[in-house]
């Protein structure tokens, strides 16, 4: 989940991208001053707006802004008063963290992607990349799924080339 904050430019509107839309066509629904926006064929959530969010809870920043549990909860309650049944979950768990490749093949189907497998400290996740620097033993900044990157490109799981991917092994030119 990813809350993004921008007054001067979009308003006093708190958007929470909760999942990715993958180009799918969106329909929204507003009542009061929530508007929750879904995929047209299924239903599904993939974003919030919360508008006048800083009468509900204090907002610093610009971009993509980080909330307290309690702040969540406020948010929660405006949803149900709404008469939403959803709500948001907060996590808090770092986004951008240390990795090493513990393994790394060659993509069956490209002649430049591998397939790693990338310890990120409390578990092993596998990421698609394509960087020509990758070799087994090398540390890098990983970004984790609900990560945005300082471009405001989001990191969602996926697939390149029918291979899982769960996150995006960093660049210093992709983290300026």
């Amino acid at each position: 989940m990813i809350f993004t904050y921008n007054k001067e430019h979009v308003g006093d509107v708190l958007m929470v991208i909760v999942a990715e839309d993958k180009g799918q066509a969106v329909q929204f629904e507003r009542k009061g001053q929530v508007a929750r926006v879904f995929l047209e064929e299924t239903g599904k959530t993939v974003a919030w707006n919360i508008f006048e969010a800083s009468s509900l809870v204090e907002l610093d920043g610009n971009g993509q802004v980080f909330l307290t549990d309690e702040q969540v909860a406020t948010l929660n309650a405006e949803l149900a008063k709404e008469g939403f049944t959803e709500s948001l979950v907060n996590d808090n768990a770092p986004k951008f963290v240390v990795g090493q490749i513990v393994e790394l093949v060659p993509h069956p189907d490209s002649d430049h992607l591998n397939i790693c497998q990338v310890n990120v400290g409390d578990k092993t996740v596998q990421i698609v990349a394509g960087a020509p620097n990758a070799a087994q033993g090398l540390k890098t900044i990983v970004a984790l799924p609900g990560a945005m990157m300082p471009s405001g490109s989001l990191i969602f799981p996926g697939k390149l080339r029918g291979e899982d991917s769960f996150g995006m092994m960093c660049s210093p030119r992709e983290l300026a």
